[in-house]
């Protein structure tokens, strides 16, 4: 295991980690798990907009691209060591391999969603700096380099399409094997 916990003390860190592309559902799924758990929903792109009080479209244009993964670098650890409810990471946080490595051994979701859906609930309109351009051909890129990625820190992959935030919350739930009985 990545990180190792002394015997009878409990693993530290978030109870669920969720990652996926813009669109998947991320943030809305994880606040209706931090609810069912009675925990805290914690997302570390509002933490980053938060720190830097600006939006992330802006650090991408101010700043770059490559600053902006560096406080992406950073929040994610961050909110690794001091999170203990549901996380959701950046859509690209898992290009970093730190932050992969960072992830084994946790529970971590993959919430898939396909091109059409991830469309409809991102918009094309929106704000988002790595689709700004032909945003359905720039996600299916971005999507064949990141999804081997996110598979191989998911302890489990879980499909968001045509499916209510409640019922993709049931199945992380019955997957990670948290659901109270």
């Amino acid at each position: 295991m990545a990180h190792e916990v002394a015997e009878g003390q409990p693993e530290r860190g978030p109870v669920v980690v969720l990652v996926g592309p813009p669109g998947a559902g991320k943030s809305t799924i994880g606040r209706v798990l931090a609810e069912r758990l009675g925990t805290t929903y914690r997302d570390t792109d509002a933490d980053i907009e938060a720190a830097q009080g600006r939006a992330i479209s802006d650090i991408f244009v101010e700043d770059g691209e490559p600053y902006f993964r560096e406080l992406e670098r950073a929040a994610v650890r961050a909110a690794l060591a001091e999170h203990p409810g549901v996380l959701s990471l950046g859509g690209g946080s898992i290009m970093d391999e730190g932050t992969r490595e960072a992830l084994l051994g946790r529970p971590v979701v993959f919430l898939d969603v396909g091109l059409s859906t991830a469309v409809h609930r991102v918009g094309l309109d929106a704000p988002r700096p790595l689709l700004a351009v032909n945003p359905r051909q720039r996600w299916r890129e971005l999507m064949e380099r990141r999804r081997p990625l996110y598979t191989q820190v998911a302890r489990a992959v879980v499909a968001t399409d045509d499916r209510t935030p409640q019922d993709v919350a049931d199945q992380v739930l019955d997957v990670l094997e948290l659901r109270k009985v």
